[in-house]
C-alpha cells in the first residue's frame, strides 16, 4: 500500500500547542502506557486523529543533546504510526535513565508503548480506582517512618527577634 508523503507529515494539527491542551491531558488521563523509563498519557480527543506532546524534562535527561535524540524519535514513532493509533491526544513523558538508551532501543520502547496505548484506547478496562491516597503521598501515620510529623517535636518558636544568645 503506497502512501503519500503526506500522510506521514507531522504538522500542527498533530501537535498539542498550547498549555491548555496539556492540561486536559495531566488532569484526566484514562488510557496509560508505561516503561521504566517512559510514561505516555492519554485521553480520547474528539477528533478523527490522534495528537501529540512531549515532556522531556532536563531533570530526568540533563544534556540537550539527549533530550532532542528523544524527541526526535518520538515524533518519528508517533508519525509512522499515527494512521492506525486511536484518536487520543497524548503526552510522551521522560523519566529518570531515558537519555542512556541509544536510538535503537528509543524506537523499540516507544513503538512498544504506542502499540500499548492504542490496545488500551480500544479496548478500555474499568477504572481501578483505589480508596486511599496515591502510593507516596502520605508518610505521617506509616511505621517506621524516619520523619516525625507531630506537633510536640517541632522546634520551639523563640520569643526574642535576634538568632543568637539571649543578651
Amino acid at each position: 500500500m503506497q502512501h503519500s508523503r503526506s500522510d506521514f507529515a507531522f504538522g500542527k494539527p498533530l501537535r498539542l500547542l498550547t498549555a491548555s491542551h496539556y492540561r486536559v491531558v495531566f488532569d484526566d488521563a484514562p488510557v496509560r502506557a508505561a516503561h521504566p523509563q517512559f510514561l505516555i498519557l492519554a485521553r480520547p480527543n474528539g477528533l478523527d486523529h490522534p495528537r501529540m506532546g512531549l515532556v522531556i524534562a532536563k531533570k530526568h535527561v540533563r544534556h540537550a543533546c539527549n533530550r532532542n535524540r528523544i524527541k526526535r524519535i518520538a515524533r518519528e514513532t508517533f508519525r509512522l504510526q499515527q494512521q492506525q493509533l486511536f484518536p487520543l491526544d497524548a503526552v510522551v513523558l521522560a523519566r529518570p535513565g531515558a537519555g542512556e538508551l541509544d536510538k535503537a532501543e528509543l524506537a523499540k520502547v516507544l513503538q512498544k508503548l504506542w502499540r500499548k496505548l492504542d490496545q488500551r484506547a480500544r479496548n478500555p478496562q474499568p477504572q481501578n480506582k483505589r480508596a486511599g491516597p496515591r502510593k507516596g503521598s502520605d508518610k505521617r501515620n506509616k511505621p517506621g517512618s524516619k520523619r516525625k510529623h507531630t506537633s510536640d517535636s517541632a522546634p520551639e518558636a523563640k520569643s526574642s527577634p535576634g538568632h543568637g544568645d539571649p543578651q
